[in-house]
Parts: C-alpha cells; sequence; structure tokens
C-alpha cells in the first residue's frame, strides 16, 4: 500500500475542532501507510500505530458526538448508530484478524484499506450532513433496541433453520452486490391498506450450502427445484422473524418476487429502509431489507403464484444466469447515465451499478467486478480519489479503471492519462462507439492470457 491519502477543501466540513481531528486521523493512517514492510521491527511500529489510531478515533466519535448533542443536531443518533456499527462492529472484526494473523502484513493492508475507505466515505456523506452539505441516507432507520431485536431474531432464525452462526457486518447496508445473488421479495399488506416490504438477498452459495445440502444436491449451479425450496424456506424464514414483532401480526402476503439485481438495487434507491442488515454466515452473505408501511410503489416485477411459479423461476434463472459474462461495474452520480450504460451494456455483460465512491468500494469489498467504468466528474468524492482508494487496498489495487469523462481539453486528458487508469473514454462519444472500445478491451485482455 504505497498510496497516501490526500487532504483536499472537499474534507473540510466547516467545524474547526472535527476537521482539526479528520486530518489528524488521515496523517496517523498516512505514517502507517509509509511503515509497511516486513520486517519485525516495521510490525511492532505498526501494531503500536494501529492501537495509537483506534484510540483517537474512539475519542474524535466521543467528541463529534458531543457536539452533535450541542446543536441539537436532528441526525444525531441516526450518525451515532453509524460509529457504534464501526467501533463495535467492524473495528472488533479487524482486530480480530490482526491478532489471529499475528499482525501480517496482508491483515495490516487490509485494516488500513477498511479504516481509510470508511474514514473518506463517512467524511464525505454523514460528516457533511451535519452541516447541512450533504443529506443522510439514513433518516428513517428505527431505534437501537428495535434494531438489536431484529438482528437477535435474525441470527437466531439462522441457527434454527440452517444451523448458521452469522456474523452481522453492518445494520446500514446499502445494497451492494456481493457475489451472484437471489434476490427474493415479499409484499404485505393489511386491512388498512398499509403495507410491509421485505427483501432478502442471498449469495447463491449459500442457498447450495444450506438448502441444497439438505435434500444431498451436488450440483454447485442454482436449479428451479433450489429456487422453488429457497422461495419457501425464505416464507417460513420471513414468518419465524415476524412472530417475534407482534405490530405485524395482521399483515398477510400480498405479493412475492424474484428480482433482477437492477430491480432490487432500483427499489432500494427509491425508498429508506426502517431495517438494512448484512450478514456473513460463513456459507455466504445473507441481507435483511424491511422497508415499512406506506412506500410501496407499483414496479415493473412478475408476481409469482401457484399457476405461473415453475415458468417465472425459469425466465429469472434463464435471464440471470450470468456465469460467463464479464463482471463491470459502473459508478457515476447520475442516474441517466448509470441507466443508459445499463441498457447498453447489459446484454453482454454482468452490470453492477454505484452513484458514490464509498458505495464503489463497498461493492468492490463484496463482489469484484472484471472491470470498473468510473466517472471521473463527480461532484463529492471524484474519480482520482476512488482510484486512489482503490489503488491503496492490496487486494483490489489491480482492478483495471476505466474513466468515463465529459472533458475533452488537453490539461485534463493529461491528469487522467497520469493516474495509469486502463484507458478512458468521452460521455460525448456514439454508444456503440464505447461498447466497441468495452468489447476491444477485453478482447485484448483476454488474448494476453
Amino acid at each position: 500500500m504505497g498510496n497516501q491519502l490526500v487532504w483536499q477543501d472537499r474534507f473540510i466540513i466547516g467545524v474547526d475542532s472535527i476537521d482539526k481531528e479528520h486530518k489528524k486521523l488521515f496523517s496517523i493512517l498516512n505514517r502507517l501507510l509509509m511503515n509497511q514492510k516486513d520486517d519485525e521491527k516495521s510490525q511492532w511500529v505498526c501494531k503500536e500505530g494501529i492501537k495509537y489510531f483506534k484510540d483517537h478515533a474512539m475519542k474524535h466519535f466521543a467528541d463529534e458526538e458531543s457536539y452533535m448533542a450541542s446543536i441539537n443536531y436532528i441526525d444525531f443518533e441516526t450518525h451515532r448508530r453509524l460509529h457504534e456499527d464501526f467501533r463495535k462492529k467492524t473495528l472488533p472484526a479487524l482486530e480480530k484478524e490482526l491478532e489471529e494473523t499475528a499482525y501480517s502484513k496482508d491483515s495490516i493492508n487490509h485494516f488500513l484499506g477498511v479504516c481509510a475507505g470508511w474514514l473518506i466515505g463517512h467524511t464525505l456523506t454523514e460528516d457533511h450532513a451535519i452541516t447541512g452539505k450533504t443529506l443522510s441516507k439514513w433518516t428513517n432507520l428505527l431505534p437501537d433496541q428495535e434494531q438489536k431485536a431484529m438482528t437477535q431474531t435474525i441470527t437466531d432464525v439462522l441457527y434454527d433453520i440452517f444451523r448458521l452462526e452469522p456474523k452481522l457486518v453492518s445494520e446500514c447496508y446499502s445494497g451492494e452486490k456481493f457475489g451472484k445473488g437471489i434476490y427474493y421479495r415479499l409484499v404485505y399488506g393489511d386491512k388498512k391498506n398499509e403495507k410491509l416490504e421485505i427483501m432478502l438477498v442471498f449469495e447463491e452459495k449459500l442457498i447450495i450450502n444450506t438448502v441444497g445440502k439438505m435434500i444431498n444436491i451436488k450440483s454447485d449451479t442454482i436449479s428451479v427445484m433450489l429456487i422453488n425450496m429457497a422461495r419457501y424456506t425464505a416464507r417460513q424464514f420471513v414468518e419465524r422473524v415476524r412472530e417475534h414483532f407482534p405490530s405485524s401480526e395482521n399483515y398477510e402476503v400480498k405479493e412475492e418476487n424474484l428480482l433482477s439485481y437492477e430491480q432490487f438495487q432500483k427499489i432500494f434507491n427509491n425508498k429508506e429502509p426502517q431495517f438494512s442488515l448484512l450478514f456473513d454466515t460463513g456459507e455466504g452473505y445473507f441481507a435483511y431489507c424491511a422497508i415499512a408501511p406506506h412506500l410501496i410503489e407499483k414496479g415493473d416485477e412478475t408476481a409469482i403464484k401457484t399457476e405461473n411459479a415453475m415458468v417465472e423461476i425459469e425466465k429469472y434463472l434463464k435471464k440471470n444466469n450470468t456465469s460467463n459474462k464479464k463482471n463491470i461495474l459502473l459508478v457515476d452520480d447520475s442516474m441517466v447515465v448509470l441507466h443508459a450504460m445499463e441498457e447498453l451494456l447489459g446484454k453482454d455483460y454482468d452490470i453492477a451499478t454505484a452513484k458514490s465512491g464509498l458505495s464503489a468500494i463497498r461493492s468492490i469489498t463484496l463482489n469484484r467486478p472484471d472491470l470498473v467504468l468510473l466517472d471521473y466528474e463527480m461532484p463529492v468524492c471524484n474519480g482520482q480519489q476512488v482510484l486512489e482508494m482503490i489503488r491503496s487496498e492490496e487486494d483490489i489495487a489491480d482492478i483495471p479503471i476505466i474513466f468515463l469523462t465529459a472533458t475533452v481539453d488537453v490539461e485534463s486528458v493529461k491528469k487522467l492519462i497520469a493516474l495509469k487508469p486502463a484507458g478512458y473514454l468521452l460521455k460525448t462519444l456514439p454508444p456503440l462507439e464505447i461498447k466497441k472500445n468495452i468489447d476491444e478491451y477485453f478482447k485484448k485482455t483476454a488474448n494476453k492470457h
């Protein structure tokens, strides 16, 4: 990890005490990044530095929370919960990895990469929201006590049904793609026409390693039979969870869907979940997302019914069978551009999308793409910063990046080339020309192998 975090004016939120602490945390991480060597002395320095970073971060969280309380910040509880998610879940998991590997170089790199990515993303989004420069995504999360109750309930039910002991990865799962997934949606309604929407996301290997093993299926691919078993197991799973929350007892299932990732992401982006939990079960990732009453809109999903179940599942598997396709992550703050690029590339490539640098990093971590098409001119965290974050993490540093840019002047192009991407494409090119360039890129890389 040879790159350094570069402090820029865009990180300044306008509160001197907070800005000073952010700059200090950047400085500590940079010193750690500079000490990446294989000798024992370097590892000892890193071990002490990591402890110093953690202690400083914990103090900073406390000071920042005191400031938010002093100004009666409206989203204080949500912001504090994000701090808690990092200090009580993410950091302990990283520390456990460091201890189990005797502070190996790889585990130190992992620690630094995660901390740097979290610090940059949190500063540019949630911390800027304190002073009104951005809006927090997480405005409708339910209170801490209910979040904990839901987390514990799901953990218990996963164990009861699958004998899994999951670890909570995040209480604020943002809909990023992880591996090949099955996206299952249930819509409930009551007599007052209030609705509740539940979306379960299963990494394919989780279904194969749990439901598949229950009937001794040897195949490592998803079949119609396995999907049907997973559907009804998922229904029972949701019902078991609902038993613990009497407020939902009057709701009945009104609709059931299998979603493509694009449909799932569209729903997720247009609505604010009250629960959005991501677990690592040890057999694959699993996410549980709940959207509360009055937020359901008619989408383009096909409802699964008894008379059409087999046909719809076969169509779903055929449509989502992307095992031979290359994975491309599209990163752009414009939904218009994302939709246009998805239309252009979706037939031949497996597409994931991200609207910000932080979402891009999380998506790459969960589901490594073969190529990232990265908008260079994003307003909050630009393409250069995203590239620097990717290059600073050893496990993902070699992922090829092609910049998408509307810039055509010579000086800007020189800056792009200096960052050493795999290439750059002008957004003003005809769509078929953009597609041709991407096709040719993959042909060239295939020939090298």
